[in-house]
Parts: structure tokens; sequence; C-alpha cells
């Protein structure tokens, strides 16, 4: 399978188009939150009518809650709190992200978070893939020094065999721990998104930029 994730696009999906098209042939599409910045939710309504493609999306710290809305009333499939089972492989969806020192409009505490991902992992089939906007505890989550990602969510992380995350800005890349891969494809209001390719056996990462 092969995905185009994109993640924090922040209200500005002027770089998809571009993105899409030095993809080349995809099979899905994750958008892994922060669709607005701040709202309005309508500003996610252009951007989720931009793809010919199957699409999967979770809102972000920065969207507000009718985000859920928007996306629901789409062609997208709304992830959040949800699964969704695609060619043999379980997508699980958690959108948000754990309390932040700015009091954004989608923030959920930790309990809340694990709360909300056992019953979705307890059910799930393998392969699983986590669509979390939020990144685990300890992995792409550096912010000057500081670890900044959700507790909760890392305690489900060596149960996925991908994770793909958004959030930190500054933290796009590729990591593994165990048998997990992780990626951040980075801000697409800035141009980039990364393309994964995933078997049972096998992922692999190329990061894009427009």
């Amino acid at each position: 399978m092969r995905i185009l994730a994109l993640a924090d696009v922040h209200g500005d999906p002027s770089h998809i188009d571009g993105l899409l098209e030095k993809a080349g042939e995809v099979d899905l599409a994750v958008i892994s939150g922060d669709l607005t910045q701040f709202g309005p939710a309508s500003e996610a309504e252009k951007l989720l009518t931009m793809f010919d493609i199957p699409v999967l999306a979770v809102p972000g710290n920065c969207d507000p809650l009718d985000i859920m809305e928007v996306i629901d009333s789409s062609d997208a499939v709304n992830l959040h709190n949800a699964v969704k089972k695609i060619d043999g492989f379980t997508f699980i969806g958690m959108g948000g992200s754990c309390p932040t020192p700015f009091n954004t409009p989608f923030e959920l505490e930790e309990d809340e978070i694990e709360k909300t991902l056992e019953p979705l992992f307890a059910g799930a089939e393998d392969p699983v893939v986590l669509v979390s906007h939020t990144p685990p505890r300890g992995l792409l989550d550096d912010v000057s020094g500081e670890n900044v990602g959700s507790t909760a969510v890392a305690k489900f992380f060596n149960r996925a065999k991908l994770v793909i995350c958004a959030h930190i800005h500054e933290a796009r890349g590729f990591a593994r721990s165990g048998d997990t891969f992780l990626v951040n494809p980075g801000m697409a209001a800035q141009g980039y998104a990364a393309l994964i390719e995933l078997d049972e056996d096998n992922v692999s990462v190329v990061f894009l930029e427009d």
C-alpha cells in the first residue's frame, strides 16, 4: 500500500496539489491533524475536496471541535476514535493532543486518550496503523530539549506496526522502536509530506517537498 501522509496544513492547502503530483500513484491519503489554524472548521472543506483517492483524517489540537462535523460530511473518513480496515490493515485514529501550555481548542487529558485507545486496540486485528496527531512521549517529540509527546500514546506504540503522527513541526522525520515505525511527515503548510510504502513485512518512507 502506498500512503501519502500529510499533516499540519494549518488552513493553507496551497502545496497539496504539488505534493500529490510528486507522490505519483498512491492508494490512500492520511491527514494526521491540524487541518485548520484555529478554525473556522469550514476552512477544511476545500482541503478535503482536493483528493481523488480515499482519505483518512483526524483533527489536531489547533482544530475547533466542530471540525468533526466537516470531516463527517465530506468524502473523507473521520478516523478520530474510530477503526477502519483497508487492504488487510487496521487503521486506528486519535485526534487532538495531550495538554499544551497554549490552551488550544482540541486537547485531551492523558487518561482520556488512554481510555479512547484501549477499546480500539482491544478489538483490532494486526497489523495496525495508528494515526495520532500527537507523537508518543520520547520519539519525534523534542521541543527545545523537552519531550512533549503523549504518555498514553506511548503505551500503545508497540501494539502498532506503523504510527503516523504530526504536531511537533520541528520533529519531521522517521523513527523506529522495536518493530514499530513512526513517521512525522512535516508541515504540509510548508510543502512537506511523506510517501509511505507499507506491506505486512516492511515499511519504507520517502520524504517529499513541494
